[in-house]
């Protein structure tokens, strides 16, 4: 027996009935050969980790524009903060940690630089429109691995595509487009709504966007003021809520579910679309709307070889895996003057 059969053996004695076994997986669109150590998601996660487009994550932004602060949150730091916190989730629940932790780590994989601005103006000008989560699936199947993708499973596939919510979408949907097939995807669905909001709402604070005292007394009296109380009042009540409705779906009760969404609509209102930050906003969209356009109207300059008919997309593939400071210096390099050379 390999090492990866005997952990295969240990999911089926200790993982809950509903978890989804290493054992069980539908696979890959390209079968592969069994590894003799690591179990099919393992891989996964080690596939993403190991990408071009995850260490790309650590110079793009979650809130705060090309911050030059140390302590504010990426994109990097962002993904790491949920596989944490569904981790810890899953292993209460005794659902597949691997699962967890792969969905968890690629889920944004697919972001655009300058955070939702970024998605927004491409959005708007792309043919077809532009979803992070969509964006997310196309990097791990097509695009990485030199257009060969991480040929990764089924359910990690289905769990990164599967994780947004959008402004003001459920938390926990019924809808079999929106809601993952697997208990593991369904908790990193639920945790990254609970590391953004309590992290973007600690680095507004940090920003002096907000003050700590501007947040509503009604939330903070129900989850705390603290970062780390927050945080796990939160992670206890998706546990105890998961488990009382016998694991069919990951849960949180009906009062949390309100606090949480009051807590997403006061970040919207007050830092997504302050003014402080939406003039921020506007000026990355301008770049990346000119970045765009220069790509569209030049494709001899980066897309020679690909054919006329697809090359919008090579495009919008191009500008969306930027990093923020890769931006900046495309922008300057296309668009400012270049100074003279003294010989």
């Amino acid at each position: 027996m390999t090492i990866r059969e005997q952990t295969e053996d240990i999911e089926k004695k200790v993982l809950h009935a509903n978890a989804c076994l290493s054992s069980k997986s539908k696979g890959r669109a390209k079968p592969e050969k069994e590894d003799d150590i690591r179990t099919c998601f393992q891989r996964d996660r080690d596939r993403i980790i190991h990408s071009k487009a995850f260490r790309r994550l650590k110079h793009k932004t979650q809130v705060f524009l090309a911050p030059k602060g140390d302590h504010y949150r990426t994109r990097l730091t962002h993904v790491l903060e949920v596989s944490q916190i569904a981790r810890t989730i899953a292993r209460s629940l005794r659902l597949n940690e691997d699962l967890t932790e792969a969905i968890a780590l690629g889920h944004d994989l697919g972001h655009t630089p300058f955070g939702h601005a970024g998605e927004a103006v491409l959005n708007k000008i792309h043919p077809g429109g532009f979803e992070h989560a969509k964006q997310s699936l196309r990097v791990v199947d097509f695009l990485e691995h030199d257009g060969e993708g991480l040929n990764l499973t089924q359910e990690v596939r289905d769990g990164i595509v599967k994780h947004s919510k959008g402004k003001g979408g459920a938390i926990v949907s019924s809808n079999p487009k929106e809601k993952p097939a697997t208990l593991e995807g369904q908790i990193v669905r639920i945790s990254d709504l609970i590391a953004y909001a309590n992290h973007d709402l600690d680095d507004a604070i940090r920003a002096g966007v907000i003050k700590k005292s501007g947040v509503p007394k009604d939330i903070t009296s129900a989850i705390g003021s603290a970062y780390a109380s927050r945080i796990d009042t939160m992670v206890r009540n998706v546990i105890i809520t998961s488990l009382k409705s016998d694991m069919k779906n990951i849960m949180i009760d009906e009062s949390m579910s309100d606090i949480l969404n009051r807590l997403r609509r006061f970040l919207f209102e007050n830092v997504y679309e302050s003014k402080k930050i939406m003039q921020e906003f506007a000026k990355a969209e301008g770049m990346l709307s000119s970045l765009y356009a220069h790509y569209s109207t030049n494709p001899d300059e980066l897309f020679s070889n690909i054919p006329a008919s697809k090359r919008p997309a090579s495009v919008c593939d191009f500008v969306a895996g930027m990093t923020d400071r890769f931006a900046l210096m495309e922008y300057e390099r296309i668009f400012f003057p270049q100074r003279w050379m003294v010989l």
